[in-house]
């Protein structure tokens, strides 16, 4: 497994600095039926400061349990995950709008559970709404808009938490391709924005070369961090630019590998 830090944007200095995210020695169980089960084994991860990492595994794998043991919705069985900025913001796969409450009302109401004083919620309800390039929706409901704008909100009001970490579960996969394509690229624009650090679970090979500085591959179960790639090429990134697809083509080859060492145990 290579150790290769990439830098995040704009870092000038060569200090050490304290990771956004810290998972050490980290092992999960869960009780079944057959017994107990070990879904993560011994994960060690640091996310640095404005660092866009994904992980990057089959189906199973752990991966959504990882991101869940890094918010807080659960505890690891052994180990430990430091996120000293305070409790990350989290996206899921799906929009999870409130239906009753327009795009501005739901990303208003995070801000109201925050203390931010009414009289500032819906200018920076606005504000949110234009960083994700939907100036027009603060008074439409989930009904009126598309899938990939449902998701615009999600992310929007995910970022209404101003967390310094921001962990996405799979937010595109139930979108259409041309969607995900644009998509890609305004999560892109916003997180070299807004500097903060992305953690991204995806099982899309090509997404994750298109996203991440660093790919981090997890085996199958128990779950472990079995690869890693520090990722240097420039963005924008299209999928088709020939070193995107060159990696893509070597990560889905480690890929298969790990599901056929897994078919064989």
């Amino acid at each position: 497994m290579t150790t290769e830090q990439v830098a995040a944007p704009g870092a000038a200095s060569l200090a050490p600095r304290v990771p956004a995210v810290r998972v050490a020695g980290v092992h999960k169980t869960f009780r079944r039926a057959e017994g107990m089960q070990t879904v993560l084994q011994d994960i060690n991860i640091d996310v640095l400061p404005g660092e866009f990492v994904c992980l990057l595994g089959s189906s199973g794998c752990g991966k959504s349990t990882l991101l869940n043991l890094i918010s807080g919705l659960d505890q690891p069985s052994s180990g430990r995950i430091e996120v000293p900025a305070g409790r990350p913001a989290l996206m899921f796969q799906e929009h999870a709008l409130f239906p009753w409450l327009t795009a501005g009302k739901n990303i208003e109401l995070v801000l109201r559970l925050r203390g931010v004083p009414k009289a500032e919620r819906r200018t920076r309800a606005e504000e949110l709404l234009n960083l994700v390039r939907l100036q027009d929706a603060y008074g439409k409901r989930a009904h009126e808009l598309s899938g990939g704008m449902r998701q615009r909100v999600a992310l929007a009001r995910a970022l209404a938490q101003d967390s310094q970490v921001l962990l996405m579960d799979e937010p595109f996969a139930a979108l259409d391709a041309i969607t995900r394509d644009v998509l890609h690229e305004e999560l892109t624009r916003i997180w070299e924005t807004t500097g903060i650090s992305v953690v991204f679970v995806t099982h899309n090979v090509r997404e994750a070369v298109r996203l991440a500085q660093r790919i981090l591959l997890m085996s199958c179960r128990p779950g472990r961090v079995a690869h890693e790639w520090g990722i240097d090429l420039p963005q924008p990134r299209r999928p088709e630019d020939p070193d995107v697809a060159a990696l893509s083509v070597e990560i889905t080859d480690q890929l298969r590998e790990e599901i056929r060492r897994h078919a064989r145990d």
